[in-house]
Parts: structure tokens; C-alpha cells; sequence
């Protein structure tokens, strides 16, 4: 189990606070939406779990071993995969030798082996197997961002909007991907992700950040329907009732 718990976090970058006195328990298989309008600290608070902010306050628990303030290569060996938006691959290299690079800490024997099984979970990547990363699509580039996540067997995935200028059938499909991580895998998923409507229907938890502080955590369907909370963070209109 790797259920990770933010207590009274406060996080931003140097003298630029960004996070307030965040306390939330991301549940152990389960996946989380993080939404909010721009600005609003989703993305420092996937970076904050990542060891790439500066922590002012608060402590970071993965279960019960406080991780706060550890560097990345230290939070990637607890079972920690962070998957950015952008420079989350090497467009230069080949999808092997991608692959190859995200095993680089383990053993050469584990690493083939893990390689191995992520291409024969996504084949698009074995179609494309020694070619440049840079001349594939952006759908397929984030099924390789995955994929280099997954030769490492974390528990506990950060996406950081995994569809942003995905066409919207890819963007349908990458969330798709995410879920089965989930369901197939047992894994934890905290998502951040921009299409409110689409992540809340796949979600486990919801939850809000507004100004850098959360306004709401709890089932996705009670902030669908929630025209206040919906209508003026998320864009989300409500459905008039239909007229008898």
C-alpha cells in the first residue's frame, strides 16, 4: 500500500508561496482529480509530493515515512513516478533507448525484463520501437511518458495534464490508459488534468484548489453537482431541467 497523506502543507517556490496548509489523504488504489483555475497550485502540489518545491511548513507522509524535502531520485526510489506535462521524455533518443534511460537505476537484467513487459502492454510503442522519439505523435509520446513511468513499478503516479493539445479522441484514449493503470495495476493516481467534466467521470476523489488552498475534497459527483462550485471554478453548466 502506498497511501500518501499531505499535513498542513504549505509549498511554492523560494520566496514565492504558492501552497497554504494543504491537508489531504490521497487513498491507497485509488484515483484523485486535481482541478482548480489557473494559478490555483495544481501543479505545485503534485511537484511539492515530487521534491520540487521548497516546503515552507507541513509534511508529506508516504504511509508512514515523512518524505518532506526529500530530492527526486530518493522519492522515485519509494515507488514514486511523476509524469509532467512537458520534457517528459528525450525526443532525440529512440523509444528503446527511452525506455532504456527510465531503467537506468536498476539492474540490467530487471531493466530488459521491464522493458520488455511495458512494450508488450502498449504495442504502438514496439511499431515504433527504434525510432526517434521526436518524429512520433503527441497521443503516442504520452503512451511512451508512461510506459518509461511503468519500467520503474511505482505505486503512486502524478500526472500533471496528461491530455493538454491532445486532439480529443487521443486525449479520450490517454485517459483511458490512466484508468486501467487503476483498475489493471492496483496503482495510486493523482491527476491533475484540465478537462474538468472527462477526469471527474473517471475519478475516485475530487479535488479543488482555489488561491492555493483547497475548497473542496470529496466525491466527484458532489462538485459535478455542484452549480456553485462548478459553474464559477470549473466552467461546468448545469442542465436546466426539462420543461413538462
Amino acid at each position: 500500500m502506498r497511501m500518501i497523506k499531505l499535513n498542513a502543507l504549505s509549498a511554492g517556490y523560494g520566496k514565492f508561496h504558492v501552497l497554504y496548509d494543504i491537508s489531504v489523504d490521497f487513498e491507497d488504489m485509488k484515483l484523485t482529480v486535481v482541478l482548480g483555475p489557473n494559478g490555483s497550485g495544481k501543479s505545485t502540489l503534485l511537484k511539492s509530493i515530487f521534491g520540487l518545491t521548497t516546503i515552507y511548513s507541513g509534511d508529506i507522509l508516504l504511509n508512514t515515512e515523512k518524505i518532506t524535502g526529500k530530492p527526486p531520485n530518493q522519492i522515485a526510489k519509494k515507488g514514486i513516478a511523476y509524469v509532467s506535462q512537458v520534457q517528459n521524455i528525450f525526443p532525440n533518443l529512440s523509444v528503446r533507448e527511452n525506455l532504456i534511460m527510465a531503467g537506468y537505476t536498476l539492474r540490467s537484467g530487471e531493466a530488459n525484463e521491464r522493458v520488455k513487459e511495458v512494450i508488450e502492454y502498449y504495442p504502438v510503442l514496439n511499431q515504433c520501437y527504434n525510432r526517434k522519439a521526436s518524429t512520433m505523435s503527441g497521443g503516442e509520446r504520452q503512451i511512451l511518458a508512461i510506459a518509461m513511468s511503468l519500467v520503474r513499478k511505482p505505486d503512486l503516479m502524478l500526472f500533471d495534464e496528461p491530455t493538454a493539445n491532445l486532439s480529443p479522441k487521443m486525449a479520450t484514449q490517454i485517459m483511458t490508459e490512466i484508468t486501467k493503470l487503476r483498475d489493471n495495476f492496483g496503482k495510486t493516481i493523482i491527476l491533475v488534468e484540465q478537462n474538468a467534466i472527462k477526469a471527474l467521470n473517471c475519478g475516485d476523489r475530487a479535488l479543488l484548489l482555489v488561491g492555493g488552498k483547497v475548497n473542496f475534497y470529496g466525491l466527484p459527483n458532489d462538485l459535478l453537482n455542484s452549480p456553485e462550485l462548478g459553474a464559477l471554478y470549473l466552467g461546468i453548466q448545469q442542465k436546466e431541467p426539462s420543461a413538462k
